[in-house]
Protein backbone atom coordinates (compact mmCIF):
# COMPACT_ATOMS: atom_id res chain seq x y z
CA UNK A 1 0.00 0.00 0.00
CA UNK A 2 1.13 3.16 -1.07
CA UNK A 3 1.39 6.64 1.22
CA UNK A 4 -1.06 8.29 -0.75
CA UNK A 5 -3.64 5.06 -0.36
CA UNK A 6 -4.05 6.20 2.63
CA UNK A 7 -6.02 9.30 1.70
CA UNK A 8 -9.42 9.58 1.20
CA UNK A 9 -11.10 10.76 -1.81
CA UNK A 10 -12.28 13.62 -0.80
CA UNK A 11 -8.98 14.32 0.64
CA UNK A 12 -7.38 13.88 -3.38
CA UNK A 13 -10.42 16.09 -4.78
CA UNK A 14 -9.45 18.97 -2.45
CA UNK A 15 -5.97 18.73 -2.88
CA UNK A 16 -6.45 19.09 -6.26
CA UNK A 17 -8.80 21.82 -6.38
CA UNK A 18 -6.49 23.27 -3.72
CA UNK A 19 -3.84 23.01 -6.68
CA UNK A 20 -6.37 24.22 -9.34
CA UNK A 21 -6.66 27.63 -7.52
CA UNK A 22 -2.79 27.92 -7.08
CA UNK A 23 -2.63 27.07 -11.00
CA UNK A 24 -5.68 29.87 -11.69
CA UNK A 25 -4.07 32.28 -9.61
CA UNK A 26 -0.64 32.03 -11.45
CA UNK A 27 -2.28 32.10 -14.54
CA UNK A 28 -4.33 35.17 -13.73
CA UNK A 29 -1.81 37.10 -15.93
CA UNK A 30 -1.96 34.76 -19.28
CA UNK A 31 1.84 33.15 -18.45
CA UNK A 32 3.67 31.10 -15.67
CA UNK A 33 7.04 32.04 -15.11
CA UNK A 34 9.59 30.37 -14.07
CA UNK A 35 9.63 30.94 -10.67
CA UNK A 36 5.46 30.20 -10.51
CA UNK A 37 6.11 26.90 -12.42
CA UNK A 38 8.70 25.87 -9.79
CA UNK A 39 6.17 26.72 -6.92
CA UNK A 40 3.59 24.84 -8.87
CA UNK A 41 6.23 21.74 -9.40
CA UNK A 42 6.77 21.80 -5.74
CA UNK A 43 3.06 22.10 -4.74
CA UNK A 44 2.10 19.22 -7.20
CA UNK A 45 4.78 16.87 -5.51
CA UNK A 46 3.93 17.98 -1.69
CA UNK A 47 -0.08 17.21 -2.77
CA UNK A 48 1.02 14.41 -4.46
CA UNK A 49 -0.57 14.97 -8.01
CA UNK A 50 0.51 13.40 -10.71
CA UNK A 51 2.54 15.08 -13.85
CA UNK A 52 0.04 14.18 -16.14
CA UNK A 53 -3.02 14.93 -14.38
CA UNK A 54 -0.59 18.75 -13.74
CA UNK A 55 -0.55 19.12 -17.34
CA UNK A 56 -4.39 18.84 -18.00
CA UNK A 57 -5.23 20.62 -15.03
CA UNK A 58 -2.56 24.01 -16.66
CA UNK A 59 -4.23 22.84 -20.13
CA UNK A 60 -8.16 23.26 -18.69
CA UNK A 61 -7.76 25.49 -15.85
CA UNK A 62 -11.25 26.80 -17.04
CA UNK A 63 -13.08 23.66 -15.74
CA UNK A 64 -11.38 23.82 -12.32
CA UNK A 65 -13.43 27.29 -10.63
CA UNK A 66 -11.73 28.84 -7.64
CA UNK A 67 -13.43 27.55 -5.08
CA UNK A 68 -12.21 29.36 -1.84
CA UNK A 69 -13.66 28.01 1.98
CA UNK A 70 -16.68 29.82 2.57
CA UNK A 71 -15.23 29.95 6.76
CA UNK A 72 -12.17 31.92 7.82
CA UNK A 73 -11.39 28.62 9.64
CA UNK A 74 -10.91 27.08 6.04
CA UNK A 75 -8.93 29.88 4.53
CA UNK A 76 -6.83 29.40 7.52
CA UNK A 77 -6.01 25.86 7.10
CA UNK A 78 -5.39 26.51 3.03
CA UNK A 79 -3.07 29.90 4.05
CA UNK A 80 -1.17 26.97 6.72
CA UNK A 81 -0.84 24.64 3.38
CA UNK A 82 0.76 27.07 1.71
CA UNK A 83 2.84 28.94 3.80
CA UNK A 84 4.55 25.68 4.69
CA UNK A 85 4.77 24.85 0.97
CA UNK A 86 6.97 28.05 0.17
CA UNK A 87 9.09 26.66 3.27
CA UNK A 88 9.50 23.34 1.92
CA UNK A 89 12.68 23.86 0.29
CA UNK A 90 13.47 26.47 3.09
CA UNK A 91 13.01 29.12 0.48
CA UNK A 92 11.05 31.81 0.45
CA UNK A 93 12.08 34.65 -2.51
CA UNK A 94 10.63 37.75 -3.30
CA UNK A 95 8.40 35.78 -6.40
CA UNK A 96 7.05 33.43 -3.88
CA UNK A 97 6.09 36.16 -1.61
CA UNK A 98 4.84 37.93 -4.71
CA UNK A 99 2.93 34.66 -5.61
CA UNK A 100 1.58 34.35 -2.20
CA UNK A 101 -0.28 37.61 -1.83
CA UNK A 102 -2.11 36.61 -5.07
CA UNK A 103 -2.87 33.40 -3.41
CA UNK A 104 -4.24 35.27 -0.30
CA UNK A 105 -6.16 37.47 -2.02
CA UNK A 106 -7.69 34.78 -3.83
CA UNK A 107 -8.19 32.92 -0.91
CA UNK A 108 -10.89 35.50 0.06
CA UNK A 109 -8.88 37.55 2.56
CA UNK A 110 -8.93 41.12 2.85
CA UNK A 111 -6.57 42.67 0.29
CA UNK A 112 -5.55 45.42 2.40
CA UNK A 113 -4.62 42.82 4.74
CA UNK A 114 -2.87 40.67 2.67
CA UNK A 115 0.68 41.83 3.43
CA UNK A 116 0.29 41.74 6.97
CA UNK A 117 -1.49 38.12 6.84
CA UNK A 118 1.92 36.24 4.97
CA UNK A 119 4.10 38.15 7.27
CA UNK A 120 2.23 36.43 10.16
CA UNK A 121 1.82 33.51 8.67
CA UNK A 122 5.61 32.78 7.38
CA UNK A 123 6.45 34.15 11.13
CA UNK A 124 4.29 31.03 12.40
CA UNK A 125 5.75 28.64 9.84
CA UNK A 126 9.44 29.80 10.93
CA UNK A 127 8.86 29.14 14.67
CA UNK A 128 7.62 25.49 13.69
CA UNK A 129 4.03 26.24 14.56
CA UNK A 130 1.57 23.53 13.90
CA UNK A 131 -1.95 23.71 12.15
CA UNK A 132 -3.58 24.33 15.41
CA UNK A 133 -1.22 27.02 16.93
CA UNK A 134 -1.04 28.74 13.48
CA UNK A 135 -4.57 29.01 13.22
CA UNK A 136 -4.72 29.98 16.86
CA UNK A 137 -2.25 32.95 16.27
CA UNK A 138 -5.08 34.75 13.62
CA UNK A 139 -7.76 34.59 16.40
Amino acid sequence: MSFSDLYTPGFKTRNRDHFAAIVRVALADGRISEEEQAFISRTAINLEIEEEEVAKIIEHIEEHPINPPHTQQGRLERLYDLSRMVFADAIADAAEKKLMLRLVVGLGFDHHEAETIIEKAFKEISKGSDQDLFIAAFH
